[in-house]
């Protein structure tokens, strides 16, 4: 997972799912999961979603360039238009830069 550090990038992807093809969208997320661990520069990832389907997936990466790169990635481009034509029902992306960031975890 990030180190939450100055200059990292948040890609913050917020998502309402339709409920169509529950096991095409899930063998995909783990195949994108798998490759975009692959990419230089990838940080991390971090996923909920609600019983309603609304999600939110923010992958972290060390720099801008290393979102480009997964955001062009051709086998992502693919993925992201499968989506739009079957998963989908609406989606917005963040992009931000980290200033700063940190934890706290009980005992």
């Amino acid at each position: 997972m990030t180190q939450d550090g100055p200059g990292e990038i948040a890609v913050i992807f917020r998502s309402q799912r339709n409920g169509t093809d529950p096991a095409g969208y899930a063998a995909a997320a783990a195949a994108m999961e798998v490759r975009a661990a692959a990419m230089p520069g990838y940080r991390g990832i971090e996923s909920v979603r609600d019983a309603e389907g609304v999600g939110i997936t923010i992958s972290w990466w060390a720099d801008e360039a290393a979102a480009i790169a997964w955001r062009d990635d051709p086998a992502h481009a693919a993925v992201r238009e499968r989506g739009r034509a079957l998963w989908y029902d609406r989606y917005e992306v963040t992009v931000a830069q980290v200033t700063r960031g940190y934890r706290w975890v009980r005992g």
